[in-house]
């Protein structure tokens, strides 16, 4: 018999976070999470985010066997801002088995029933910089730090039990030498003089958190026009500084700004901690942290995390800029594979920007929604 239980100590969060490790454990392509990190980003205390939202974590259970984990997520400024009467749910694993995928997702439904929400949808985090979509395609393809891997089995799950299909995303790489610089080079050229546009490089993590605040508010002007956008706070901000800019190589950070110092593009880089988390399995000590800052050194492979535009600036060109500091900094590196984050299937505009570099989809990914 299947019995939920609701994760709220410290223990039983430890439990719901490295459940994963089991699930996975001979699988070669799932990418561990830092335990630590993880544990932290679920901590009312240290997550600014639960400044506007509320969570609730569960377990599933055969007698004293944890099969099955799920977060019911509720966002308040998703629901009170846009009206979106959504109730969200991510971190969702499970067995091969249906009684256990259907009572998470029963339990899910019956807190947003509670609360009169329209319907759910999954798998998703807490906001638009956490991970997002159950893995369709491209199960032979090793994981990243920000997406989520599952079991091919997951899409029949969620099917069965009557969810739809509500977005699609799809995941692309391309050679770095396909970034020949002669598609962007002169039009760099251009584009700066005529819109009196300079590209801004870094060194230091010290020189890019003076300009961070800047870079995100650029990021909710470019985003929030897209479906179930929900902007980054002020609040937040300051975690997210923490928790990614310093995480991140500085020369992997590229600005653009206009003639009057104002920040209008922004782009950033992560190197592949992939084989470095592996190794780690979920903790950075002993030598977890060690393989992190080798992989953050020498990885030759980098994953476009964010990239922001001015809307004003938009279709003028202003990739070029950014385009050609990164062929620079990836020549100067050797870099081997470029990968990109998810991104909606729907989002011409972000297809457009990147056709000149010929990127093959490997990887889909979807979210699923059901009427409450």
């Amino acid at each position: 018999m299947i019995t939920l239980h609701e994760a709220k100590t410290k223990q039983d969060l430890k439990r719901f976070v490295t459940f994963p490790f089991s699930l996975y454990k001979e699988n070669k392509y799932w990418v561990p999470p830092i335990i630590n990190d993880e544990l932290d980003s679920f901590d009312k205390d240290k997550n600014p985010v639960f400044k506007d939202a509320e969570a609730w974590f569960f377990l599933a259970k055969d007698g004293d066997k944890i099969v099955g984990r799920v977060a019911a997520v509720i966002n308040h400024l998703e629901i009170n801002q846009q009206h979106v009467k959504k109730m969200r749910f991510g971190w969702f694993d499970f067995v091969d088995n249906l009684e256990v995928s259907k009572a998470l997702l029963e339990k899910v439904a019956e807190i947003g029933k509670e609360h009169n929400l329209e319907y759910m949808e999954g798998p998703v985090g807490f906001s638009n910089l956490d991970k997002v979509g159950v893995l369709v395609e491209g199960f032979d393809h090793i994981g990243t730090m920000i997406t989520w891997y599952n079991h091919p089995y997951y899409k029949d799950h969620y099917e069965t039990l009557g969810f739809v299909k509500e977005k699609e995303y799809m995941e692309n790489k391309f050679p770095a030498k396909n970034a020949d610089p002669a598609l962007f080079t002169r039009l760099n050229d251009l584009v700066k003089k005529r819109y009196g546009l300079k590209e801004v490089n870094f060194t230091k993590t010290k020189e890019v958190m003076p300009m961070a605040d800047e870079m995100f508010d650029l990021f909710n002007a470019t985003y929030a026009n897209l479906s179930s956008f929900v902007p980054i706070t002020e609040i937040q901000k300051a975690y997210f500084k923490k928790k990614y800019i310093s995480f991140i190589n500085p020369e992997y950070i590229k600005f653009v700004k206009d003639k009057d110092d104002k920040l209008i593009a922004f782009a950033i880089v992560m190197p592949s901690f992939s084989e470095a988390l592996q190794k780690a399995n979920g903790k950075l000590f002993p030598f977890g942290l060690f393989h992190l800052l080798k992989a953050k050194k020498n990885s030759k492979d980098v994953i476009f995390y964010l990239i922001g535009i001015d809307p004003e600036y938009q279709n003028k060109g202003v990739t070029a800029v950014i385009f050609n500091e990164y062929h620079k900094t990836f020549s100067e590196k050797g870099i081997d594979m470029c990968y990109r984050t998810p991104e909606l299937e729907e989002n011409i505009a972000i297809k457009q920007m990147w056709k000149h570099f010929d990127p093959k989809v490997y990887k889909r990914r979807r979210t699923y929604r059901k009427s409450l």
